[in-house]
């Protein structure tokens, strides 16, 4: 047997995930229909919420968030090193010639 191909493999385990997924839902939806609980729990069930996407179909455009268009703000030059006003001078730290 040929060596499968990492695209194909990707591709397996996505569908198998899928496939094994929606059991999973199906089966936890079931357990939903005991006598006990009267059909429809009381409280939002996490586990029906997180898997309530696994029998749609993807969307046809990926969710895109409106944001405002980009503006452009003209702006000043600025130097790249400030001059300074003041130039000190370098002076002698040597004792005086009295000493």
């Amino acid at each position: 047997m040929a060596a499968m191909s990492r695209r194909h493999l990707i591709s397996w385990l996505f569908t198998l995930s899928l496939l094994l997924g929606q059991a999973s839902a199906f089966a936890h939806a079931i357990g939903h229909l005991h006598k006990s609980e009267g059909g429809v729990p009381d409280r939002v069930c996490e586990v029906c919420v997180a898997q309530a996407n696994l029998g749609s179909a993807p969307p046809p455009a990926p969710l895109c968030l409106p944001g405002a268009a980009a503006v452009h703000l003209a702006t000043t030059p600025i130097s790249a090193a400030p001059t300074p006003d003041f130039h000190a001078r370098p002076q002698a730290r040597a004792p005086p010639p009295t000493v």
